[in-house]
């Protein structure tokens, strides 16, 4: 399996890293060529408008929509699940995203960036153990739609939710140096989803 990183802007190095140290081989993801090349994406952290602008820029805003929409597994996290949302609230003018995931999120939902912290959450993984999450300007989801599992939440918010193929979070789980969300994208989310297309 071939997972890319959409390496535009934003925490690239960091979900680098993290998949080597699952086993996986990344792609960083510029350019066409490049996304032709993987099985599953995943959208890091960074500036949610920033990074849809220079998917545009760089001519695969639409491809990766369209891969998308043809069953792509994808990952998302924090700007990353405000680019997989099918609504985004207090969004700047014209802010596009790429869609697939009936979800409404508010971006920077917890505050600026001198609101960020760090907390031990429940993940609905099948593991009792709590997962270190690291939120930035991070943002949470108000509105979950059909089909639509909530994996984690804070203070009632949804902070991780899946919907088959697509899966999101709201923090950062690469800052953390513990891996098992990636893992869960790559052995829960992604393999079975490709699995069926074989």
């Amino acid at each position: 399996m071939k997972v890319g990183v959409l390496a535009l802007q934003g925490d690239v190095r960091e979900h680098v890293s993290a998949l080597i140290a699952c086993g996986v081989t990344p792609i960083s993801v510029r350019r066409s060529a490049e996304l032709d090349q993987i099985d599953a994406l995943i959208l890091p952290g960074g500036e949610s408008t920033t990074i849809a602008q220079l998917s545009e820029v760089f001519g695969i805003y639409d491809q990766i929509k369209d891969r998308i929409v043809q069953g792509m597994p994808v990952y998302g996290s924090c700007a990353g699940m405000i680019l997989l949302a099918n609504e985004i609230l207090d969004a700047k003018v014209g802010q596009k995203s790429f869609g697939g995931l009936d979800i409404t999120v508010r971006r920077n939902a917890f505050g600026r960036q001198v609101d960020s912290f760090e907390s031990d959450i429940a993940f609905d993984d099948g593991s009792a153990d709590l997962i270190r999450a690291v939120f930035i300007r991070a943002p949470w989801v108000e509105r979950v739609g059909d089909g639509v599992q909530v994996l984690a939440a804070v203070d009632k918010h949804p902070v991780a939710v899946r919907s088959q193929r697509l899966f999101a979070t709201s923090f950062h789980p690469e800052l953390t140096g513990d891996h098992r969300i990636h893992r869960y994208f790559i052995e829960e989310v992604a393999r079975p989803a490709l699995e069926k297309v074989k």
